[in-house]
């Protein structure tokens, strides 16, 4: 008789929550702009992120913030400046989109 394994994390996928963390339209572009960019302001991201809206790119922002993926950083100037970057744990995710880049790319030559 055969036995089925379900997935191991069926009340709550990890790999469904780490995609849902940088899943969506925006997420990857932003993150792709901050990892060539370095830290940037906000309207460097509006312009480094072709066809975001403001109201995209700040809902997306606060998003990728509150999954620990970006840090935003006040300066306390007149007027106040403030940049946003990636926290360690977003650069953590580098090596795995260029391997998804590879990955896609691997496929693209075999069609």
């Amino acid at each position: 008789m055969s036995q089925h394994h379900n997935c191991p994390c069926m009340t709550q996928c990890i790999l469904q929550s780490a995609l849902e963390s940088i899943g969506g339209k925006w997420k990857l572009p932003v993150l792709c702009s901050l990892l060539a960019n370095g830290a940037s302001r906000y309207n460097e991201l509006l312009h480094n992120v072709q066809g975001i809206s403001n109201t995209m790119l700040s809902q997306t922002l606060k998003e990728l913030e509150r999954d620990q993926l970006v840090l935003r950083q006040e300066f306390l100037e007149v007027p106040v400046r403030v940049e946003y970057d990636l926290s360690e744990k977003a650069k953590k995710l580098q090596p795995i989109l260029a391997e998804l880049i590879q990955w896609k790319m691997d496929g693209e030559k075999n069609n």
